[in-house]
C-alpha cells in the first residue's frame, strides 16, 4: 500500500513523514526502519498487512496502569524498527528489515479481539510508527466497533504521523532510553537527541491523548541521576505532575549481554527524584513485587491500586460523577477510561493461534 505520510520533493526524491528522521529516498531505496520504499515514484508501506507477532495481554503489561485498568487487549506487530537499540529484547521483530510476516486485514485482526474478549488493540513489539498506515485502518475499524486503541512507541514521530494517529489513537505509552541522555542515545539507539520525543508528547497531549512515559534505566550507561532529573522536569512541564512515569528494570540482551540487571535500588532513587521533580505517581517496573508497583492516593498515602507484576490485585477507588477518587479521603486519582471487571480474572494472557487464521507470505 502506498504510504500516505509521504511529500515529494523536488530534486525526484520522496521525503517519509512518519518518524522524525524524516527519510529522503530515491527509486528503489529503504528507509532506515527497513519497511518503507520508494517504488515508482510513491513511498510504499512494505509491510501493510503483514504481523509477525500477535496475542491477548493485559494493559498492565504495556505498561498503562492509569488507562483502563484491568483491561485485556490484542497486541501485534510487524518487522523493523526506526531505531537499533543494542539491547532490544524484541530485536529478531524489530532488527529484522523484511517485508513479510501472517497476512491479515484490519477487518480480521477487529474480529480477533472481539472474539477473544479484548477491550482494544495495542500496536507495539516493534515500533507502530513505522507501519502507522496500517494501524491508521485497523484503530479507525476498531474504534467503530467500540475498542479502543494504544500504542507502544518510542515517541520518535513527525507532527504529521501524531496528527494522523490522532484520528484513531486512543493513548500511548511512550518509552525513553537511558534517561534520554544524549550521549547514550548516540552510541546505544543511534539516534541524535530525545527532542523529537518531547515533541511528540506536546502534539499527543494537544489532540487529547492519553500518555504515560516509561523510562528504561540501563546500568553505568543509562542510569545519571541528573539526567533522570532534567527528563521528569521536562515531562511535568509538559504533560503536568499527574503523567504516570515508570522506571524499567534493564535486562541484559541482544548486544549487551555484558552489562547487568539494574540495581533495585536505583531504579527506588530514579522514582524518589521523580517525585521530588513534581510527578505524582512514580512507579518501577520489571521488579514483581515492589512496593512501587502500587498507586498510591497522592494525598493520603494510601494504596488505591495494588499491583504485583502485571496483576491487579486490589483496587480501592470509588466512582463518582464519572471520576475515580480514593476510598480513604475523597482525593481525585486520574483515570482515564473505565476500570475493567476483568482486572479480577487469573488469566489475562491468551494465546492466539494466527497460524490458523493466516498465512505466511514473503514480498
Amino acid at each position: 500500500m502506498e504510504a500516505l505520510l509521504s511529500r515529494a520533493l523536488p530534486d525526484g526524491r520522496v521525503e517519509c513523514l512518519a518518524c522524525a528522521r524524516r527519510c529522503k529516498l530515491r527509486e528503489g531505496q529503504t528507509g532506515f526502519c527497513g519497511v518503507r520504499s520508494v517504488r515508482g515514484g510513491r513511498l510504499m508501506l512494505d509491510v501493510y498487512g503483514l504481523i509477525s507477532a500477535i496475542a491477548v495481554d493485559p494493559i498492565e503489561k504495556k505498561p498503562l496502569t492509569h488507562f483502563y485498568p484491568g483491561a485485556m487487549v490484542l497486541s501485534f506487530s510487524t518487522f523493523g524498527c526506526n531505531w537499533a537499540c543494542q539491547y532490544c529484547q524484541n530485536y529478531e521483530i524489530s532488527q529484522r528489515r523484511r517485508a513479510e510476516g501472517f497476512e491479515v486485514t484490519p477487518e480480521l485482526l477487529v474480529k480477533l479481539a472481539e472474539s477473544y474478549g479484548a477491550h482494544g488493540i495495542t500496536y507495539t513489539y516493534n515500533e507502530p510508527t513505522i507501519f502507522m498506515e496500517f494501524a491508521h485502518d485497523v484503530g479507525v475499524l476498531a474504534r467503530s466497533r467500540g475498542l479502543f486503541n494504544t500504542f507502544v512507541t518510542n515517541g520518535y514521530m513527525t507532527p504529521e504521523a501524531v496528527k494522523y494517529a490522532s484520528e484513531f489513537l486512543d493513548a500511548a505509552t511512550v518509552d525513553f532510553k537511558g534517561n534520554a541522555d544524549e550521549k547514550f542515545l548516540r552510541k546505544y539507539v543511534f539516534i541524535q537527541d530525545a527532542e523529537p520525543i518531547f515533541e511528540t508528547l506536546a502534539e499527543m497531549k494537544k489532540h487529547g491523548i492519553w500518555v504515560e512515559v516509561t523510562d528504561l534505566v540501563v546500568p553505568r550507561v543509562g542510569d545519571d541521576l541528573e539526567k533522570a532529573r532534567a527528563l521528569v522536569r521536562r515531562v511535568v512541564d509538559i504533560l503536568g505532575p499527574d503523567v504516570p512515569i515508570h522506571f524499567l528494570r534493564f535486562h541484559p540482551d541482544y548486544k549487551m549481554m555484558d552489562v547487568p540487571p539494574t540495581p533495585v535500588e536505583i531504579l527506588e532513587r530514579h522514582v524518589e527524584v521523580a517525585k521530588r521533580e513534581g510527578a505524582r505517581f512514580a512507579y518501577v517496573g520489571n521488579v514483581p513485587g515492589h512496593r512501587y508497583e502500587h498507586t498510591y492516593c497522592p494525598e493520603c498515602g494510601r494504596v488505591v491500586i495494588k499491583r504485583r507484576g502485571f496483576n491487579i490485585l486490589e483496587i480501592n477507588l470509588e466512582e463518582k460523577g464519572g471520576e475515580y477518587r480514593c476510598k480513604f479521603c475523597g482525593a481525585k486519582i486520574p483515570i482515564r477510561g473505565k476500570i475493567m471487571p476483568t482486572w479480577r480474572d487469573e488469566f489475562r494472557f491468551v494465546y492466539v493461534p494466527i497460524h490458523t487464521f493466516a498465512k505466511w507470505t514473503r514480498r
